[in-house]
């Protein structure tokens, strides 16, 4: 089905080009052991080609990111870090474009929870985000350095974004199987958790866990719309019409360009779109923004 003539989208997982991408991910460097990683730019660039994130000498990161979004009818969206200079920059100047997640490690729990409660204070954040097999060491979904984690996003009423699935930088994955946000579930059941970046090979687990949990969503992140995975595609054509939210991967691995070429190919109904675009990242995240609704 088409996408419905003036739905803009909002975007849970975007940031700005960089002139020094490497530089971001050396933290996944000191986790991997194989040679080949040590030299890649990216860590996971052995799965996507043509990554756009670089910065032409002269250019604002901001002002390139807002023409992207713009050039897709992206409205807003979610960025990672709002103590990094640029981040902090483009939430003073465009309040009505970005908001602020706040990505956290668990090992250091009491320095975690400070943190969050920092960044709610300073930035109102709208999420917390984390990487379980890109902890150092990493953490599994359900242990108990997350707990008070979780605990804090209920009590600040925030969701937190976890990665789900076989991570792309060569780590192991076991803390990532989605098997572990069931224990999750049932242990916080007034948490509102997003699983992000595919959940594979366990999709199908994934929407069976959230047919069974009210709390628990899922946005594809980090895959381009072609291969989105059909166990969510049907899901969201059926029952998961509110459980399943558009994220992308501008700069580090997909340009929006590519994103939204590919868009109109996945098959959502017409009654989805708006949901998936829009609508469920404005009610999960509780966003101050209007929703969009069909033209009459």
């Amino acid at each position: 089905m088409p996408i419905p003539q003036g739905l803009t989208a909002i975007d849970l997982m975007i940031s700005f080009p960089s002139a020094d991408a490497r530089s971001h991910y050396e933290f996944l460097r000191v986790l991997a052991k194989d040679a080949e990683s040590q030299e890649m730019e990216f860590p996971a660039e052995y799965m996507f080609k043509q990554v756009p994130n670089y910065l032409p000498e002269g250019a604002d990161p901001i002002e390139v990111t807002l023409q992207e979004m713009d050039h897709c009818g992206v409205a807003a969206g979610l960025i990672g870090n709002p103590y990094f200079e640029v981040g902090k920059r483009a939430l003073k100047e465009h309040p009505d474009r970005f908001f602020a997640a706040i990505e956290i490690d668990p090992n250091d729990i009491t320095g975690a929870v400070r943190t969050i409660r920092k960044a709610k204070d300073d930035a109102d954040i709208k999420a917390v985000t984390t990487f379980p097999a890109g902890c150092n060491p990493q953490v599994p979904v359900s242990d108990r350095r997350y707990y008070p984690i979780y605990q804090t996003c209920i009590d600040l009423d925030i969701p937190i974004i976890s990665n789900a699935g076989i991570p792309g930088p060569r780590v192991p994955a076991a803390c990532q199987d989605v098997i572990h946000f069931d224990q999750v579930c049932y242990d916080f059941p007034e948490l509102r958790i997003i699983m992000r970046h595919g959940a594979e090979p366990w999709e199908a687990l994934a929407v069976k866990l959230m047919l069974k949990w009210p709390g628990l969503y899922y946005m594809p992140s980090a895959f381009a719309p072609k291969y989105y995975p059909k166990a969510i595609i049907d899901y969201a054509n059926t029952r998961g019409a509110d459980k399943v939210m558009y994220a992308g991967y501008y700069p580090m691995g997909l340009s929006l360009r590519r994103i939204f070429e590919e868009m109109p190919g996945v098959g959502l109904k017409d009654r989805v779109w708006p949901q998936f675009l829009r609508n469920n990242a404005i009610d999960v995240l509780k966003l101050d923004l209007p929703k969009f609704t069909p033209p009459a």
